[in-house]
């Protein structure tokens, strides 16, 4: 089966065998776009997580059928070295990653958040930044969500 999207700004159209696997295995391993990590594969621990049409979503339960038509940006996708989003300006800023392994998926739900809510509150940081860090960098990860706030509001401003 072919299925076309666009990621990264890019138009791809692939051939895929079975229509129900898993989004985050074509960006991964068909793509070779390894910022999307493998946590759980369950949905619950948030590495995987990407947008689709500007929503977060979790790739390791998103069968890649859904994302026809669709625009899905990665981590790679989000800013660059160059000119780098104000959430992964605020983690550089801030000093957020420990291991690092979990942090693209926080990156891409902060960064949802934000377009969302460009003014969270700690209670909108925790009900809606539910991923997991075995590092357990969350207070470095809050004060980075606040920044990148700080940092998206200058930058509309």
């Amino acid at each position: 089966m072919k299925i076309s999207f666009t990621i990264n700004n890019k138009e791809v159209s692939i051939d895929v065998s079975d229509e129900n696997t898993p989004l985050l295995w074509v960006v991964r391993d068909v793509l070779d776009l390894k910022g999307t990590k493998f946590g759980c594969g369950k949905a619950a621990c948030g590495a995987c997580t990407l947008h689709v049409n500007d929503v977060a979503v979790r790739s390791c339960s998103y069968a890649v059928k859904f994302a026809e038509g669709k625009n899905i940006t990665t981590i790679e996708g989000l800013g660059d070295a160059q000119n780098p989003h104000p959430v992964q300006q605020a983690w550089i800023e801030e000093v957020v990653p420990q291991c690092g392994y979990c942090q693209p998926g926080f990156i891409m739900s902060t960064a949802a958040l934000l377009k969302e809510n460009p003014n969270p509150t700690d209670e909108d940081i925790d009900s809606n930044i539910i991923n997991i860090c075995r590092c357990a960098t969350y207070y470095r990860m809050r004060k980075a969500i606040h920044r990148a706030a700080e940092l998206t509001r200058e930058t509309k401003s």
